[in-house]
């Protein structure tokens, strides 16, 4: 039996990369999986996945899940998605927030209307689609949503800058400081029903995945210097499966909360040997 037996998980952006990964990890424990993203097919997108090539990968070996083709960028498709899976598993035990968009372009040239829609699936969606769900949660008196932040949250601090390189991660780390302050605001509001976690967390280490190699922010899939995908799922299993007076509330990173559980005997990256954000701090 495994840790979610039983439980309908819905995850964003599972087409490709750490949405992927969690999407797996979850069906191989049993959960009903509910995996979506704007790429139905391999080809409908540049980089390499699909949802498609998710689902298959899952049913492949045993697990359930069902692949939402949805834009969550917008309230329609937002809410679309959570009626939809409550028609195909029922009521939706544990959102995982992961989808996100950035374009790496300094603020003086980023579109107005990219910035704008960027926002909306960073900030917006995780919003949006934590109210559809808290109803089904708070019935039960348990679940758990799971917002995927960014280092690019901790920000550059104050000048003098002896680093004037711009490197376009402002709308990114704003939208990842948003999540993070969200967050912990939800888990205070949901913490009078008692089972329910609202958690955040980040990679410790730069994660290989067709998005981060495409922006070149890892040198390829093997980058010695990065963490692998799993480590994000697991991170995401530990944070769904523990008892809300754990870690509802809480803004972390990959490595140390596992390191923290005793998941792995050690860990390094942010939250280890950096400093995290602001809110991982609180």
């Amino acid at each position: 039996m495994g840790k979610l037996t039983g439980k309908v998980a819905v995850i964003t952006g599972a087409s490709r990369g750490i949405g992927q990964a969690i999407a797996e990890l979850f069906a191989a424990e049993g959960a009903k999986v509910v995996c979506a993203a704007r790429t139905l097919h391999d080809g409908d997108h540049p980089l390499e996945g699909s949802l498609t090539t998710t689902v298959a990968a899952i049913k492949a070996k045993g697990g359930e899940a069902m692949a939402v083709a949805a834009d969550v960028s917008t309230e329609a498709d937002c809410l679309r998605l959570i009626a939809a899976a409550r028609a195909a598993y029922g009521p939706i035990d544990i959102l995982i927030n992961n989808a996100a968009a950035n374009a790496y372009v300094p603020t003086k040239d980023y579109p107005t209307n990219r910035w704008v829609r960027n926002f909306a699936v960073n900030v917006h969606a995780p919003f949006i689609l934590s109210k559809a769900v808290l109803p089904d949660m708070i019935a039960k008196g348990h679940g758990a949503i799971i917002n995927i932040s960014s280092g690019a949250a901790i920000g550059p601090g104050r000048g003098p800058y002896t680093d004037q390189i711009a490197r376009g991660g402002v709308l990114y780390g704003a939208t990842k400081a948003a999540l993070e302050r969200m967050t912990q605001g939800l888990a205070q509001e949901v913490s009078s029903y008692g089972g329910i976690t609202v958690a955040a967390f980040s990679p410790s280490q730069v994660v290989p995945t067709p998005g981060t190699v495409f922006f070149k922010l890892v040198s390829g899939m093997d980058d010695p210097k990065s963490e692998p995908p799993s480590m994000m799922a697991n991170a995401a299993l530990l944070l769904a499966t523990q008892p809300a007076a754990k870690v509802n509330g809480r803004v972390t990173y990959s490595q140390q909360i596992l390191k923290e559980f005793g998941w792995i005997a050690d860990g390094k990256g942010r939250g280890m040997d950096i400093k995290g954000s602001g809110y991982s701090l609180i």
